[in-house]
This record gives structure tokens, sequence and C-alpha cells, in this order.
């Protein structure tokens, strides 16, 4: 494994801890929550165990200051499906409660989230170039290149793209009070 990805796992890792410890919650609940297990919880937070999409969390960096440079912005893949997400927005170490993430989604690609993962937050799918499927419970939403939806109350979701070509997408992910 490279050093870049190394090091992303490691501060990943870390993120979802300090995360998990704000919220008061042990191992055990957010395993619960996320629908993944505790020991992978645990390998993650160690940094012995790169996060699936359904984990992956905002990081923080040492850098100051509101400017995040294209290049400085980070980036993850998902091994299993090739999904790639681009942190955009905030600064590390911003106190925005806002998240905006780019997506990437291959040809035939899917990936689901557990209705936990929407508790606390408010999201927007903002759709770039392409098609993509978006399954929201019993719910199915076809969304082409400048649709934009408002996820309604925690559910299962689904990102699938169906097409013979990537999928591109925006996340707005507004943070809540607990």
């Amino acid at each position: 494994m490279s050093t870049i990805v190394d090091d992303l796992d490691t501060r990943l890792g870390a993120r979802l801890k300090i995360e998990r410890e704000t919220r008061g919650w042990s191992l055990t609940n957010l395993a619960q929550r996320s629908g993944v297990s505790r020991a992978m919880i645990n390998k993650v937070e160690r940094g012995e165990a790169s996060p699936t999409a359904s984990l992956l969390a905002r990081t923080e960096t040492t850098r100051a200051g509101r400017l995040v440079r294209a290049g400085d912005q980070l980036r993850w893949t998902d091994p299993a499906t090739g999904y790639t997400r681009r942190q955009i927005a905030p600064a590390p170490g911003s106190d925005l409660p806002l998240d905006l993430v780019e997506v990437a989604l291959p040809a035939g690609a899917a990936v689901s989230f557990p209705a936990t993962a929407y508790a606390f937050v408010r999201q927007l799918i903002w759709v770039l170039d392409g098609t993509l499927t978006f399954i929201e419970g019993d719910t199915v939403h076809t969304l082409a290149a400048g649709d934009c939806l408002e996820l309604g109350p925690p559910r299962d979701c689904t990102f699938r793209n169906d097409k013979k070509r990537p999928c591109r997408y925006a996340v707005v992910i507004l943070r809540q009070a607990q």
C-alpha cells in the first residue's frame, strides 16, 4: 500500500474515532448504527484497515484557512467498486456544519448506505454528468445532469449507475445538531 493511502487511512480512522466519541457512541453503538462490524470499525480507527464508502468521514489536517486548493482536496477510491469521493469543502478544521463532496460512480457500479448513515444530516444530490439511479427506501429516482434531489427522512439508500458511462454527482451534507 502506498504511503499516501496509509496516511489517509490513518487520518480517516482518527477522524472516525473523534466523531464517534464526540457523539458519545461506543464501538457497539456505531456498529449498530452503521451496519459495519465492531471489529472492522476498531481496525479502521487504528488505521489497520481501509474504510468502506459507508464509513468514510471528513478528515482534518494541519492546514489552516478557508481555501482548499483542488490538489489538496482529499480523495478516496473504494477498491471494490471504483467509486471515487472527493471532499471539496469545507477547509480542514472549519466549524462549518456542511460538507460538499463530489462523487464519480463508474458504469455499472452501485454503493449502498444504511438509513443510520443519514441520522443527524440533511442531504442534497446534484447530478453533474451522466445519469444516476438513486434508490431511497422503496422509491426509485432517475436523475439526469442538472437534476437535484433533497433526501427525505433516513432510509436505506443506494446510488447506482445503470449506464455505460461514468456518472458524476455532488452531495451537499448539512450536519444537524444532535
